[in-house]
C-alpha cells in the first residue's frame, strides 16, 4: 500500500516483480478487450478487480514489471485486493520495507520514511536536505578524515554531528517543554497563551491543576509539546500530592524546563532548580500587575535573567517562545547535515567510542599504531549503518 490505510477517496497498491503482470492479469477484468499484458508501459486501464461487487479500479502499467492499482480507499476494498494478490502468490510488504529494497542508500530511505511523519514544513525541509545528501556528504567527509588519520578534524566533525542529533530526532517527534513552579503563579494561563487557545482550566484558587496536561504546538517551525503541571509545594491533600509527584516526573523527562514564578513567589527552591540538569528558562509571570520599579527588585541577583510575561496582555510571550527554541535547537542553515534517527546517532557514538572520542574533544596521538587501529575501527563502525564501500583487508 502506497497510501494511508485510513479513510480516503482512493487507495494505491503497488504490484512489482517478475510475476506482476501475470498475477495482476489473473484478477483484473479490463473494460476493453485488450489484455493487460498487451498494454504499453505508461498505459492506464479501467476495469474491475476480481469478484468484488462494485469495485471498479484503474490500473497503470508503470514499468515492465510494475503495476499500480488505484481502487476505492478505506478499510474494505484495498485490503480485499491485497488479500487476492497474496493468495495468487504475491508477498505483501510494508511501504517502508519496499523502500529499503528499492533504494540502496539507507540515509535516503530513512529520510523518505521520516518525511511521512514530519510535523512541520521546516522539519520536512531539513529532512529533504538529508534525502538530497547533506548527511551522506558529512559521513563521507568524516570517513575521509579517518582515512587520512586527521584525528582533530574527525573529532570536530563527530562533535558537531552529536550536537545536532537531538534536533534531528525531533523533526518527527515534538520537544517536551514543561512549565513548573509554585501554585497560583499563572502556569495554566501562560500555557493557554502560548498555545493560543484554552487548553488548561484557569482558576484563582491555588492547587487547581492536579494532573499534567499536554498539548502540541509549533514554535519557529519546530513541533513542541507543552506540559502544564501541578504547583510545587508540600501538601497533605493526597490528590494534590499525587499531582506534585507527577509534576516532578514530567520535569525529569523534559527537554526544556520553564520555571514560572510571580511577585508573590519570586523564587523557586534550590531543589527545583537542581532538578533541571536540562535547558531551563526562568519566567516571572503576571508582569502586568507589577508596580513601577518593582521589576528591578525582582531581577536583583537573578542569573540567568528571567523573562517577564503576562498571560493577560501577551507581554513576553513571543520572547519566551523564541527562548525555548534557542535553548533547544542549535543554529542551522539550509543544507546542514544532522543525524535524524536514533540508529544514526548510536552509530556515530559507536564510531566515536572506537576512535576514543567524546563530545568534549580530545584525540589520540596521530601516527601511532594504536591511533591507526582506532581510525580503522571507527571506519568499520560507520559502514554498519551508512553502507559505505567495504574496507580492504590491509
Amino acid at each position: 500500500m502506497l497510501t494511508s490505510a485510513s479513510r480516503g477517496a482512493v487507495a494505491t497498491i503497488l504490484l512489482s516483480g517478475p510475476q506482476a503482470l501475470e498475477i495482476g492479469s489473473r484478477h483484473f477484468q479490463p473494460a476493453a478487450d485488450e489484455p493487460l499484458a498487451a498494454s504499453p508501459i505508461g498505459a492506464i486501464r479501467f476495469g474491475r478487480f476480481g469478484n468484488l461487487p462494485g469495485e471498479e479500479i484503474v490500473v497503470a502499467r508503470r514499468g515492465a514489471e510494475r503495476l499500480e492499482l488505484h481502487c476505492h480507499g478505506g478499510l474494505a476494498a484495498a485490503p480485499a485486493i491485497l488479500a487476492m494478490l497474496v493468495s495468487a502468490g504475491a508477498i505483501e510488504l510494508t511501504w517502508q520495507d519496499w523502500l529499503a529494497r528499492e533504494d540502496p542508500d539507507p540515509i535516503r530511505v530513512a529520510a523518505r520514511i521520516a518525511l511521512a511523519a514530519a510535523r512541520t514544513e521546516r522539519a520536512a525541509s531539513i529532512l529533504l536536505d538529508q534525502y538530497h545528501g547533506a548527511l551522506s556528504r558529512a559521513v563521507a567527509a568524516l570517513d575521509g578524515q579517518l582515512a587520512r588519520g586527521a584525528a582533530a578534524e574527525a573529532h570536530r566533525e563527530l562533535a558537531e554531528l552529536w550536537r545536532r542529533s537531538a534536533a534531528g530526532e525531533h523533526l518527527t517527534a515534538p520537544w517536551r517543554v514543561v512549565l513548573a513552579g509554585p501554585p497560583n503563579v499563572g502556569k495554566s494561563s501562560l500555557i493557554n497563551r502560548l498555545l493560543g487557545y484554552e487548553r488548561a482550566i484557569v482558576f484563582d484558587q491555588p492547587g487547581t491543576t492536579r494532573d499534567a496536561l499536554q498539548a502540541e504546538t509549533i514554535f519557529d517551525g519546530w513541533p513542541i509539546e507543552l506540559t502544564d503541571t501541578a504547583g510545587l509545594r508540600a501538601s497533605l491533600d493526597p490528590l494534590e500530592a499525587a499531582g506534585v509527584a507527577r509534576a516532578r516526573i514530567q520535569m525529569a523527562g523534559a527537554d526544556c524546563l520553564v520555571l514560572v514564578t510571580d511577585e508573590a513567589n519570586p523564587t523557586v527552591s534550590h531543589a527545583e532548580e537542581s532538578a533541571a540538569e536540562i535547558p531551563t528558562i526562568g519566567v516571572i509571570n503576571k508582569a502586568d500587575l507589577l508596580a513601577p520599579g518593582r521589576r528591578a527588585d525582582l531581577l536583583e541577583g537573578r542569573f540567568p535573567t528571567p523573562i517577564f510575561t503576562s498571560a493577560w496582555t501577551g507581554e513576553g510571550i513571543s520572547m519566551l517562545q523564541q527562548a525555548i527554541v534557542d535553548r533547544l535547537v542549535p543554529p542551522l542553515v539550509d543544507g546542514t547535515a544532522l543525524p535524524f534517527t536514533a540508529a544514526q546517532t548510536t552509530c556515530l557514538h559507536a564510531a566515536g567510542a572506537a576512535l576514543g572520542a567524546d563530545e568534549t574533544g580530545g584525540s589520540p596521538r596521530s601516527g601511532s599504531e594504536s591511533s591507526a587501529h582506532k581510525f580503522r575501527a571507527a571506519r568499520r563502525v560507520l559502514r554498519t549503518l551508512f553502507l559505505l564501500p567495504p574496507l580492504d583487508k590491509g
